[in-house]
């Protein structure tokens, strides 16, 4: 199983001051740097458009962190592909593949904030058609040189090379699902690793899905050695359980709100991130022994073949983030390969 890390550059705001986005991005180059040298397996990070992420262009984050790592696996987390050009994303991740030598990974979504709609000139009725339209072209592209498409959403291509091609002229392309059967069905019709966003209530509500996509994708008669499936799960990990709990608290909970203010979810309650500190619900927030535990809790429950803590949710400073990080790599990633063989 592949164990990583998935962050969206959150900025720490304290008293209404925003954290500047020049030093987040600067921090994450070198947690990227101490993952990569603590040996784990992928890194991700996230797209938004919004005064509380300093990340709206993935690849640019990618592409710095190709030329200071050697082995670390580099992908989105994900890429909001409804409001994005595919030529252009396949071109840029395709560049970071290069770099790498074969180590990026595109994962498309479509997309649970909404603001590159607007951004870009899409609208939201059209959220559906978007994804499934640019889905196929995009797999279209990393499967044909050149390529001849003709869409609805954007203009034909007629015999055109899209250039660069990827490292060893293919792109790994996963898809992020949130919960939807649809989504699950357009994966494992075309044969795609899909990662599943578990970030509330109990991950249990999940398994079905997971067993439909399991069945879907041998049922498409797709090969099962290549059958790849993950979760994202909210996690920090620290010494101690209960103190870490503590400190981290503040941070999440405010974050939880900014994003919920603009959705109508009622305030974040200390109970909500309590339950989900349990066995029975979504966050992995506490010790090592603990973490190590639930990971396995979760492999064993889902199948999985990847596994990603989402670690930086509300912006915990970067020094503790560090030392989650170290923790992490250090420690729980070895227990947890040591379990599974």
């Amino acid at each position: 199983m592949e164990l990583g890390i998935d962050m969206f550059g959150d900025l720490h705001i304290s008293n209404g001051a925003i954290q500047p986005a020049g030093e987040r991005l600067q921090q994450l180059i070198e947690e990227i740097k101490l993952m990569d040298a603590l040996g784990l397996d992928f890194f991700g990070i996230g797209e938004h458009h919004r005064p509380d992420y300093a990340v709206s262009v993935p690849e640019i984050i990618l592409a710095a962190a190709a030329t200071v790592t050697k082995r670390i696996k580099l992908g989105s987390a994900v890429s909001v592909l409804s409001s994005a050009d595919p030529v252009r994303l396949y071109q840029s991740f395709a560049t970071i593949d290069q770099l790498s030598n074969g180590r990026a990974e595109l994962v498309a979504g479509r997309g649970s904030f909404i603001e590159s709609f607007p951004l870009y000139g899409y609208n939201l009725e059209d959220y559906d058609d978007l994804f499934e339209e640019k889905l196929q072209l995009l797999l279209q592209i990393n499967q044909q040189d050149p390529i001849t498409w003709k869409g609805k959403f954007r203009a034909a291509l007629q015999q055109q090379q899209i250039l660069p091609r990827a490292y060893n002229d293919h792109l790994n392309i996963w898809i992020a699902v949130g919960g939807t059967p649809q989504s699950v069905v357009r994966a494992a019709k075309a044969g795609l690793p899909v990662v599943f966003a578990i970030i509330g209530g109990s991950p249990k509500q999940f398994v079905p899905l997971f067993d439909y996509y399991k069945q879907l994708y041998e049922k498409f008669g797709h090969d099962m050695s290549n059958f790849q499936v993950g979760v994202h799960v909210h996690a920090f990990f620290g010494a101690d359980s209960k103190q870490t709990a503590n400190e981290y608290y503040p941070y999440y909970a405010a974050q939880m709100d900014r994003v919920g203010s603009s959705r109508g979810w009622p305030p974040y309650q200390r109970e909500q991130f309590d339950f989900g500190r349990t066995k029975n619900g979504a966050l992995i927030i506490g010790d090592a022994n603990e973490a190590i535990d639930k990971i396995l809790y979760l492999k064993e429950m889902f199948g999985l073949t990847r596994f990603s803590a989402h670690m930086d949710v509300g912006a915990p400073t970067h020094k503790s983030l560090m030392k989650s990080i170290e923790m992490y790599g250090s420690v729980i990633a070895p227990a947890v390969r040591k379990a599974v063989g």
